[in-house]
């Protein structure tokens, strides 16, 4: 049974239909897919064209935002691996994570550059502190660069929130 008739291509027996996001998933993804809800009847984040009456193929990220699949592949052509929306990181980049690892061994920071700064993790939404390097800072609960600086966390200066800088973003 499928709401709205939405299992458009594929077969029935080879998708499901989530209610709660509007979007058709493999079967291998039943119970286990990022929910977001409505994600198909909202615009794509990169043309604007309204994604569920759209006849292209769609993305679903890992953070569960939807976009066309054109549009996501020319986004992560232009080296953008993040969602639009959201920011978490749209693909595995585990084995990039490896390398900057590697990089950031092999570059020894001189010591006027060797200091704590503190960092908000895009994908885990987690605040660490973590040693400065130009080449990038790694969230300490989740392993991802994709970080942005911030100020010191509410509980430890005293202040009321802790501020983020947007234009910081690693990846």
């Amino acid at each position: 049974m499928y709401p709205l008739n939405s299992t458009r291509v594929g077969g029935k027996e080879n998708f499901f239909h989530c209610v709660k996001c509007g979007s058709c998933y493999s079967v291998i993804l039943r119970d286990n897919h990022q929910c977001v809800e409505n994600s198909m009847r909202q615009n794509c984040p990169i043309c604007y064209e309204y994604l569920f009456d759209s006849l292209q193929g769609t993305r679903v990220l890992n953070c569960g935002h939807t976009m066309h699949l054109t549009c996501f592949e020319e986004m992560v052509a232009h080296n953008k691996y993040t969602c639009p929306i959201c920011s978490k990181t749209a693909l595995d980049l585990t084995h990039h994570w490896e390398m900057l690892d590697q990089e950031i061994e092999a570059t020894i920071m001189p010591l006027v550059y060797r200091y704590k700064i503190w960092v908000l993790c895009n994908d885990c939404n987690k605040v660490s502190e973590v040693n400065f390097h130009v080449i990038g800072h790694k969230c300490s609960h989740c392993r991802s660069y994709n970080t942005r600086t911030t100020s010191r966390p509410a509980d430890l200066s005293g202040s009321s929130s802790p501020s983020t800088d947007s234009s910081d973003n690693n990846i």
